[in-house]
């Protein structure tokens, strides 16, 4: 598809002609819902014929489903194509690239000019991947989409195979918050729920394929609804499929934290204790400036609320320092918030404006020194509390997900109920429950002994 009035731009003389590609590379940057979408999108080269291979050099086909949150992500994409290009030539392999994700949707035919790409795709036009890379292929040209139907692609996207214990399974997409930093209204568009049918059928599916523990996403998800139902309603749901042990959801607005989903964390044996919940800054001009919906106050009040419903519950949040005219006292409203809360675990950024969004053009941006020394004093804290929470967590008798293999002879890693990397030495499959005491603890993952040797 071309942008309207739009004239085809040609690829560069050395990427035309290599034909119908025959393998393919697909790699993610970003959120979970990235690393979802580029599932969906290697099955469906892969049902349209293609061979997945993990060698990005030696693919005829890459694609780089991309993040448009942060300036540096972006530049990674351009950054990447470069190698790409420079390790295919030395090899004198011509490779196809695809761009896809919230990048592509954000800049579109600047890529074509800018990078010279075979594949530009929007993220809610993905399911077209494989009609637009057979159309560059055949015409030599620029194959672009970047329209965005409502969650048409669900509907057209292969059947789930075999998955791994752990599976993405995104319920809704898009924003209508506006954040005056954030970039996802304009590259995932408004915020709208997936069909709750079509929510559970995928869900029984990925269990069927061998997944123990599904992880729901929507960019806010925690808004899902349908029907005078929310997501705690269809958490409730989920929770009565066979063999589905755990359930997730990531990531939540405090806007939309709802009384019934509350009532799912005291109620619903499989919904994990963590909650990813974002609050942003701790101050509450820095809040109102960043169009949030929230004041420090009410945050704190509804995280008293989860936690009487859930006392156990890990929190997690994220937080931008720098934002256009924060003050010291403002950043230490931040540090102090995060002391109140005791974060289990915590995202932070500086922050990198993003065109088109309000905070681009607001002016009194904090010097880039200051903002590496806010950073670290903000992760310095996370880091503590962090550290902390894996330490009270050792004597914890607990179920531990088994995820992968370690590095050593009998060495499994896995997740416990609170979403900490535990590492154990067990005669176990990957999929099994097995029941742990957490033995020990370090800043990013604890140690597990094996009490039983599996609890499915």
């Amino acid at each position: 598809m071309q942008f309207p009035g739009e004239t085809p731009v040609p690829t560069p003389a050395d990427t035309t002609g290599a034909g119908a590609p025959r393998t393919f590379h697909v790699k993610s940057f970003g959120c979970q819902m990235n690393v979802y979408d580029g599932e969906r999108m290697a099955e469906l080269m892969a049902a349209d014929g293609l061979a997945p291979t993990d060698d990005a050099h030696a693919a005829d086909l890459v694609v780089l489903n991309t993040c448009h949150i942060r300036e540096k992500a972006t530049e990674k994409v351009y950054s990447d194509i470069g190698r790409l290009r420079k390790v295919a030539g030395e090899q004198g392999r011509v490779p196809m690239i695809a761009v896809a994700g919230c990048v592509a949707q954000a800049e579109g035919e600047e890529i074509v000019r800018r990078a010279k790409v075979d594949v530009v795709v929007g993220p809610q036009a993905y399911h077209n991947l494989p009609a637009l890379v057979a159309k560059a292929a055949a015409d030599g040209a620029a194959a672009l989409d970047t329209d965005m139907p409502a969650l048409s692609k669900f509907g057209a996207l292969p059947a789930r195979r075999r998955v791994g214990p752990t599976a993405f399974l995104t319920v809704q997409e898009g924003c209508d918050k506006f954040c005056t930093y954030c970039v996802v209204p304009y590259t995932r568009g408004a915020e709208i729920s997936r069909p709750f049918a079509a929510i559970v059928d995928e869900a029984k599916a990925l269990v069927d394929a061998g997944a123990r523990e599904i992880t729901l996403l929507g960019q806010n998800v925690n808004a899902w609804a349908q029907d005078g139902q929310d997501l705690g309603g269809l958490i409730r749901t989920l929770d009565r499929i066979p063999n589905l042990a755990r359930i997730r959801y990531t990531t939540s607005h405090p806007n939309d934290m709802t009384q019934g989903l509350i009532d799912a964390h005291r109620d619903v044996e499989s919904l994990m204790p963590f909650l990813h919940l974002p609050v942003q800054a701790g101050n509450d001009r820095v809040l109102k400036a960043m169009n949030r919906s929230h004041d420090r106050d009410s945050y704190l009040r509804l995280i008293d609320r989860i936690r009487a419903a859930r006392p156990d519950i890990a929190l997690s949040g994220d937080f931008i320092v720098g934002f256009p005219g924060e003050s010291e006292s403002e950043f230490e409203d931040t540090l102090s918030l995060i002391d109140a809360v005791g974060y289990a675990q915590a995202f932070s950024f500086k922050y990198s404006p993003r065109p088109g969004t309000p905070a681009a053009t607001m002016g009194d941006d904090i010097a880039a020194e200051v903002m590496d020394e806010r950073l670290q004093r903000l992760q310095a804290r996370i880091n503590r509390d962090q550290h902390g929470f894996n330490t009270a967590s050792v004597g914890r008798v607990c179920q531990v997900l088994v995820e992968r293999r370690g590095k050593l002879p009998g060495q499994m890693l896995g997740k416990s109920p609170w979403l900490q990397s535990v590492h154990l030495m067990a005669d176990a499959a990957i999929g099994d429950l097995v029941d742990v005491e957490l033995v020990a603890a370090g800043p990013n993952s604890l140690s597990g002994s094996v009490r039983l040797r599996q609890a499915a």
